[in-house]
């Protein structure tokens, strides 16, 4: 994915300033594509430059309303359905696990205590989120202003249906990595419990409870 289809796919949703795209990137996109303020507007300029976005209205202060153009949401689809998604993942947190052997126990731990409150902390955070914008779609439900069709269930706050299913996976995601570290914290108990009880032997830290 790259920064120029997010901001596409936003401007094919609704037309909307540099400072409106900020809103739903910080809102709905941060698990997803995070980016910052002059990333936005510098990838608005090269959008509008290549003829995939237009200035559709300006107002006060030089405010500047931009909207997908017909060449724009081809090459939204044409990325969207023709090119593969990047699936190389590299993590530094895992490659950080994969050396946690030159630590210390204790230090190891800690490590993986602090990722696991991390993860616990992003998930309450999407957690809010989530219940924020469906009270939001209930309200607009009750009063009959809720989008449908084309537009895909487009909510006050910018999130669609679709942004729903991508939030829930990073509800999901950082739900599995607490549990993880929760559980790599237990691994790490057990083999210095057989060690201490001297039932430890050479290969016992491979030998780790499934769950």
């Amino acid at each position: 994915m790259s920064l120029r289809h997010a901001v596409l796919g936003l401007l094919a949703e609704a037309p909307g300033s540099g400072y409106d795209l900020m809103r739903v990137f910080n809102l709905s996109l941060a698990n997803v594509w995070p980016a910052t303020q002059s990333q936005v507007y510098g990838e608005l300029n090269r959008l509008a430059e290549a003829g995939l976005v237009e200035v559709a209205d300006e107002g006060p202060r030089g405010r500047k309303e931009y909207a997908v153009t017909d060449a724009g949401r081809a090459e939204l689809r044409h990325w969207m359905i023709d090119v593969e998604p990047n699936r190389v993942q590299r993590s530094d947190l895992l490659l950080r696990v994969f050396f946690l052997g030159q630590l210390s126990r204790a230090e190891a731990a800690a490590y993986l205590r602090r990722e696991g409150d991390l993860a616990a902390r992003e998930h309450d955070v999407l957690l809010k989120l989530r219940e924020e914008v469906t009270s939001e779609k209930d309200a607009c439900d009750e009063d009959g202003e809720r989008g449908s069709g084309k537009d895909g269930g487009k909510d006050p706050d910018g999130l669609t249906t679709h942004g729903l299913l991508a939030l829930e996976w990073g509800l999901r995601a950082t739900r599995a990595a607490k549990d993880w570290a929760d559980w790599a914290v237990e691994q790490l108990d057990a083999i210095e419990l057989r060690e201490g009880s001297g039932g430890g032997r050479a290969g016992d830290a491979g030998q780790l409870d499934g769950g």
